[in-house]
């Protein structure tokens, strides 16, 4: 079965609790645990830590499956399965004892560096706050994105100029979670703070983006950050299909006010659904067409130029912008009837503009990927 074809298996159960998932601001343990013990938080772990080191393909198509099901839901995955991707950069015996040692660990991660780690006898001392944690009460594992400083407190310098950082993991145990998580939209990612304080990490329990992988196969010489932004923009795109399929069973039964029509027997509601298919199904051609040429060039051992991580990052962010773009159609198109709580349509359009905020396909990757174009210095990873 693929990794699609097992996501697809829990979609009635996911709608059928979306709203006590969305009331409760987190996602259940019991299905959590359920979709572990299926290995879908294992996607892009490597083979050799038992996971299912699946094909790019597979991954983004089993990411917009369950965000179809529920954003909220499909979000929680995603962080789940690409925090994964770390196994093939932590050093060995940790990454065999956080993913190997436990077929249905889950862990969760925030990359920016909102931590300092100093060092002290046998690893580092790691202090810090993280928002936007999401996943974090389903996770057995967590880490943190951290500036590494010398001993005397200096900030290390890393290789694009800026201060050099390390995913740090902690076990859950050792993490508060502070309830911050009130939001409009993606309610039930429970994305709350999460903080440790002067919490000692052994040496090498740490990986850094960037840097080659332990573990060297294709889908480890996929561009990293490609590979989370694709993740976030599945999601978008699992949402929008939500809003498309609540807009035309809506559609065939709602006769507006002061309308003998139904609604899918105007012109105005047939142009915008059409609209809204178009700009889905060209992002989801783009996507397939990127992967493709990625993965081909990952076959090899040549680094990614700029350009070529620009063509992943593009359509990533062509994907989560044409979803909203999408929502929005329908849910105009919709009336009335789409402003109610029991409408899907208000809770994709809700959930849909929290995904647009995340740093991995907001607006700037556009500009970012037009300087890759033109040749010109990239002062930031990609």
């Amino acid at each position: 079965m693929t990794a699609a074809a097992q996501a697809e298996a829990y979609h009635a159960e996911i709608r059928q609790r979306a709203d006590a998932i969305e009331a409760a601001r987190r996602m259940p343990d019991d299905l959590a645990n359920n979709m572990a013990s299926d290995g879908l938080f294992r996607l892009l772990v490597p083979a050799q830590y038992g996971g299912a080191q699946v094909h790019p393909h597979d991954y983004f198509a089993a990411l917009m499956a369950t965000g179809r099901a529920d954003g909220a839901v499909g979000w929680c995955h995603m962080i789940a399965t690409t925090t994964g991707l770390m196994a093939a950069s932590l050093p060995e015996q940790w990454a065999q004892l956080i993913y190997g040692a436990d077929p249905n660990v889950i862990t969760s991660g925030v990359t920016a560096p909102s931590g300092k780690a100093f060092p002290v006898d046998g690893g580092w001392q790691i202090s810090g706050r993280w928002a936007f944690a999401s996943a974090c009460e389903i996770s057995d594992w967590m880490c943190g994105g951290c500036v590494l400083h010398d001993a005397d407190g200096t900030p290390r310098t890393g290789k694009h100029g800026g201060p050099e950082t390390a995913l740090v993991f902690f076990p859950a145990d050792a993490v508060t979670i502070h309830d911050t998580w009130h939001t409009a939209g993606m309610r039930g990612t429970g994305s709350h703070d999460i903080s440790v304080d002067e919490l000692w990490v052994p040496e090498g329990r740490w990986a850094q983006l960037g840097r080659r992988p332990q573990v060297d196969a294709p889908l480890y010489r996929f561009p990293t950050l490609a590979l989370l932004a694709l993740g976030v923009s599945a999601v978008a795109l699992g949402i929008a299909a939500h809003a498309k399929e609540a807009f035309m069973e809506l559609a065939t039964d709602k006769v507006p006010t002061g309308s003998k029509r139904s609604l899918a027997q105007r012109d105005s509601a047939q142009k915008d659904l059409a609209q809204a298919t178009a700009r889905l199904d060209a992002a989801l051609a783009l996507t397939h067409t990127s992967i493709d040429r990625a993965w081909e060039h990952a076959q090899g051992n040549e680094p990614f130029s700029p350009a070529a991580k620009a063509d992943l990052r593009l359509a990533a962010t062509n994907n989560a912008w044409s979803a909203v773009e999408a929502v929005v159609l329908l849910y105009h198109a919709a009336g009335g009837t789409s402003v109610y709580q029991q409408s899907a349509l208000q809770r994709c359009l809700r959930d849909i503009h929290v995904v647009t905020q995340h740093a991995m396909v907001a607006q700037a990757t556009l500009e970012v990927a037009g300087k890759a174009y033109l040749g010109l210095e990239l002062n930031t990873p990609f």
